[in-house]
């Protein structure tokens, strides 16, 4: 069972490679990936080079399509749009096992030397990110020359002609099994490069091999579906299209395998080599004839998945209607319902943090993380739906209050993001270690959280109705809470001086939470501000 345990250490060694290799390009080019796949969706030729391209670099159909469904899911592209880069993605991963397959030895310890050397001798986090997709690729070549190393004592099992002979006189065993295997290792590359690489050793027959290619193609569209199962509606749209395409080309092509091997002969000798050219011939031919049905098979999906009802999912817009707007009056008052929302949701963060503060539970933390996320869609689909109100129809008081929106939904984002990564950093910190705050500390602390949550709701009073003696109110709370944050570190440092054991252990952390409170205040005092300064309130500059 020895060379059990060699294949499956070289098949994760080939997986673990290919994973280097996306988390590396992902850190280096995953924000300019991400922007040229949401603009590059309006045309769907173009739709269909980016997914190719991208698919090609990030070595994964899979991150392809969970990309190109998180923007189907905020409303970034259309469904048809992103079905288009899936086309491409398909086509592409087929390409990249092509390139594996050349027999170019020596390059992979000559990557892995180069990749380390840029990872550790170089301070530029592009270049180390790169470098580690390089130390990737060349472990997964050395992973593939190991496959076919140890898939050498397979040729002597007693019982591999009856499990092949079984498997090829049902071609749709071998669809089944290609498309399990797929699955259970995540990587359609991985399995067709297994594949291939039995083919070259003449354990499995070309018909056989055709049929565990097509099964690869299958299970690489199932992969999507359960990474977004529980995606809202939007999202999985675009896995469920996928597997669309997968199941309706591998129907027609499995009954007609056994009269395409004439064929595939013809454009190379080798049983693996045809295997290959199968596996790009198939993806071109699914994208050749559904480049030109993303459209419709949209339709399909959106009423197989219609969308979900719009209090179902709390980080989904409920008052921004659809479509262009063009009165910009109710547009501004649609997205100010909104803001309001996130205003909420930043105030249940707010109390749930100093919960999570309270009790020690881990689950709170969590809870506030998924709030942040909800608050971080919500911010994004105001601003999208802003962008969308024409200019034209705007006087220069409904710009002003344009304005006036993003601002105050940014300081809110913004908000979010320290409760949810400062914050609650802070707290999983006080539960991993069991840190205890001192019970004057914990009333320090408990009295400044409950002030933020009031003047939170002043922050949305003033956003809302513009009162010129509400934003003094607010903005005066910007010095008083500065005054307790000051004052609380004085009381903190003293009982630090005189001994206390629970004031030594959790002096950093006390002192961050308090830095962390004042900085949120400091962003809702900002609402005040435009305010005030069209009052002639403020002066333009504090100094004297």
């Amino acid at each position: 069972m020895i060379f059990l345990l060699n294949l499956f250490g070289a098949a994760a060694l080939l997986l673990w490679g290919l994973r280097m290799v996306r988390t590396g390009v992902l850190r280096a080019y995953g924000a300019q990936l991400r922007q040229n796949l949401s603009k590059a969706t309006n045309n769907r030729f173009m739709a269909f080079l980016s997914g190719l391209v991208i698919t090609c670099l990030l070595q994964s159909s899979s991150a392809t399509a969970l990309l190109s469904s998180s923007f189907a899911s905020r409303g970034l592209v259309t469904t048809g749009g992103a079905l288009a880069v899936m086309l491409g993605a398909d086509l592409g991963t087929s390409l990249v096992a092509q390139a594996y397959s050349f027999k170019v030895g020596w390059i992979s310890p000559l990557l892995i030397v180069i990749g380390w050397i840029m990872f550790n001798k170089f301070e530029d986090s592009k270049i180390r990110d790169l470098g580690r997709a390089i130390v990737g690729l060349g472990i997964a070549l050395l992973g593939l020359h190991l496959i076919t190393e140890a898939a050498e004592p397979v040729r002597d099992a007693p019982l591999l002609p009856q499990i092949l002979r079984l498997m090829s006189d049902a071609p749709v065993f071998g669809v089944l099994v290609g498309a399990g295997l797929t699955v259970l290792s995540t990587s359609s590359l991985a399995v067709v490069l297994l594949i291939v690489s039995f083919m070259a050793k003449d354990l499995v027959p070309l018909d056989l091999g055709l049929a565990l290619v097509l099964g690869a193609n299958l299970g690489s569209a199932v992969m999507p579906i359960l990474a977004t199962a529980g995606e809202p509606p939007e999202a999985r749209r675009v896995p469920v299209g996928n597997l669309i395409f997968r199941v309706i080309g591998v129907a027609l092509v499995v009954p007609f395998l056994g009269l395409l091997l004439p064929y595939l002969a013809t454009m190379a000798a080798g049983a693996a080599r045809q295997a290959l050219n199968f596996h790009v011939a198939f993806n071109l031919g699914l994208a050749l004839v559904f480049i030109w049905l993303t459209g419709p098979i949209a339709r399909l999906t959106a009423r197989l998945l219609p969308d979900q009802a719009a209090n179902d999912d709390p980080g989904k817009p409920r008052y921004l209607s659809q479509g262009p707007v063009d009165q910009p009056t109710i547009a501004l008052a649609n997205a100010s319902r909104e803001a309001l929302r996130m205003g909420d949701l930043v105030g249940q963060m707010l109390r749930q943090s100093l919960a999570a503060f309270r009790s020690d539970d881990r689950r709170l933390i969590k809870q506030v993380s998924d709030l942040d996320s909800q608050i971080d869609r919500l911010n994004e689909a105001i601003k999208l739906y802003l962008t969308g109100v024409s200019r034209e129809l705007m006087d220069p008081a409904d710009q002003k209050r344009v304005v006036d929106l993003i601002t105050f939904i940014t300081n809110l984002e913004h908000i979010g993001d320290i409760v949810d990564k400062n914050l609650m950093d802070l707290a999983a910190k006080k539960v991993k270690y069991q840190l205890k705050f001192s019970p004057e500390g914990t009333q320090e602390l408990d009295h400044l959280h409950e002030r933020l949550t009031h003047n939170l709701e002043l922050a949305m009073n003033v956003f809302m109705s513009g009162d010129i003696k509400l934003a003094r109110q607010l903005f005066e709370e910007k010095q008083k809470f500065r005054e307790l944050e000051k004052i609380a570190a004085e009381n903190h440092l003293s009982r630090l001086s005189s001994g206390r054991v629970e004031s030594i252990q959790t002096s950093s952390l006390h002192l961050d939470i308090l830095r962390d409170l004042k900085r949120i205040n400091s962003h809702m005092a900002i609402v005040a501000q435009p305010i005030l300064e069209a009052a002639g309130e403020l002066s333009p500059t504090r100094l004297r």
